[in-house]
């Protein structure tokens, strides 16, 4: 049986050659080449840091968070690079739902 972190690592390596992922990049890239969208981009990342940190306090997003939420929204559909981001990891991320399936089968079996 090979070794657990050689798998982990030719997985890590696998996910990097999936077309997907290699648009998201892509995508990102050029995100960080247009100061825009860059700057929503940052933004963004920062009020969802914000939010997470919120959940893990207990506080409950008030309504000015559902308020900058919508915006952000807005500003994300209003911007072709950020839109196409979101859709590439969109796609991305069913290959990583269905290799979390696979990882924790084991695991779920031992809670059963």
């Amino acid at each position: 049986m090979s070794n657990i972190y050689d798998s982990a690592n030719a997985l890590s390596r696998g996910l990097r050659e999936l077309p997907e992922y290699k648009a998201v990049k892509e995508a990102r890239d050029a995100i960080q080449a247009d100061s825009e969208a860059s700057k929503i981009f940052a933004d963004y990342i920062a009020f969802q840091h914000e939010i997470q940190v919120m959940a893990q306090t207990g506080q409950i997003p008030d309504a000015s968070f559902q308020e900058k939420m919508e915006s952000f929204g807005k500003k994300i559909q209003g911007n072709s690079l950020l839109s196409e981001f979101f859709a590439k990891q969109q796609q991305l991320s069913i290959y990583l739902s269905d290799i979390e399936k696979i990882v924790f089968e084991p695991i779920s079996e031992l809670l059963k």
